[in-house]
């Protein structure tokens, strides 16, 4: 008989944030298709469609902050090029759903996507091959984003590029993906991107029943990807990975191969990146190159310092939060947004070095509750004075 510490060694050692987010998720998969498709929509009740569309959406980029709480939180990788790996996991997903349009495109044309016909290409490019098949596509939505970080990891570890180094020449990664995929002899749609979709799996993308399911998947990734980190950081494997971040130079001197542990947390990290973004397309029906601006993957790394850093689960409180204040800031005070962004990061980062995840695991005591912030708040002012 298997030891139940071997089988279940992320669950039995789950902190209680992550308890309660897989909780959340379980109910959250079962209560909002049963409020959407069951319940009357004159019952106060009923959650309406656009509500199931944008609370999946919130989950994916919940996804993606794990992706980057997992390198950043636990092994020290600050990325700036995140949005790179799940706009690679998005436009595999876009491909596909591009090819299963077919002749009800607005040309009728049944192989070439309707931007192709507009262009006047003749054939569709040879890296368009095999996205018609679902399994494929899923392939790719795990290897395009994984093979980039493989490759680009590679490099940049052995030549053990550190700190705002490694920052900067990931955010120069995405900004030089961006460009490259506005251009319309990339194949990829240009600055329209791809957008039009009808259907997944035969299952029309407009109808309430296959929203509730991307809900669904949106809710079983996010979990599957939380307690993959999970896995990954309670392990032998995890610890070295903390040893890294903490004190690079001693555990080379320990002779660990530093740059192979890097290059394997980087490349899961970024292949759970890309399925954030193929989940993430389905449910707001397009992707284009602004998905790969620099701006998008700096604001996920405020989403984990909101959360809280190296806590997985506060990382994706983090990006709900984010992105719920900016859909109704956008909607109220769309002038104010980013000011309030910008001013949110500063805060948490003077005032709640460990976000919100750390404040609440820590409410119990009075220095770190509320008093406790309001004392930090005082001493701040007192020193700017003096």
């Amino acid at each position: 008989m298997m030891r139940r510490g071997f089988v279940l060694p992320y669950l039995t050692g789950t902190p209680l944030g992550g308890r309660i987010l897989i909780g959340v998720l379980v109910l959250l998969a079962v209560l909002v298709p049963a409020l959407n498709l069951v319940v009357s929509p004159d019952s106060m009740l009923h959650v309406p469609t656009y509500v199931v569309a944008l609370a999946g959406k919130y989950l994916c980029f919940a996804l993606l902050a794990i992706s980057v709480d997992l390198i950043w939180g636990y092994c020290g990788i600050l990325s700036l090029g995140h949005g790179a790996f799940f706009s690679l996991g998005g436009y595999a997903m876009g491909m596909y759903l591009m090819r299963q349009i077919g002749d009800r495109s607005v040309y009728k044309d049944p192989v070439l996507p309707d931007f192709m016909v507009f262009l006047n290409w003749k054939e569709l490019p040879w890296y368009w091959s095999g996205f018609d098949v679902f399994p494929f596509a899923m392939l790719m939505v795990l290897l395009a984003p994984g093979l980039l970080a493989l490759v680009f990891g590679f490099f940049a570890f052995r030549s053990r590029v550190t700190g705002v180094y490694l920052s900067i020449i990931t955010q120069a990664m995405t900004f030089a993906l961006m460009l490259a995929f506005f251009r319309n002899d990339m194949g990829f749609g240009g600055n329209n991107g791809l957008t039009d979709f009808k259907d997944l799996l035969g299952f029309n993308l407009q109808s309430d029943a296959t929203r509730a399911g991307l809900f669904v998947a949106s809710a079983l990734a996010l979990a599957a990807g939380y307690l993959l980190s999970l896995f990954i950081v309670k392990s032998k494997l995890g610890r070295v990975l903390v040893a890294i971040r903490d004190a690079e130079s001693r555990a080379r001197f320990l002779g660990y191969r530093v740059e192979y542990y890097k290059l394997f947390v980087f490349t899961v990290s970024a292949m759970m990146a890309g399925v954030a973004g193929a989940l993430y397309v389905p449910q707001v029906g397009i992707i284009n190159p602004s998905e790969f601006s620099p701006a998008n993957s700096i604001e996920i790394v405020v989403w984990v310092a909101l959360g809280g850093r190296g806590t997985l689960h506060g990382a994706a409180l983090g990006a709900v939060l984010v992105n719920f204040a900016k859909s109704y800031l956008t909607g109220a005070a769309p002038e104010y947004w980013l000011y309030f962004l910008g001013a949110l990061f500063i805060l948490v980062t003077i005032f709640l070095p460990k976000g919100i995840a750390g404040l609440i695991s820590r409410a119990p005591d009075s220095r770190i509750g509320i008093t406790g912030i309001g004392r930090r708040l005082s001493q701040f002012f007192a020193r700017r004075a003096l």
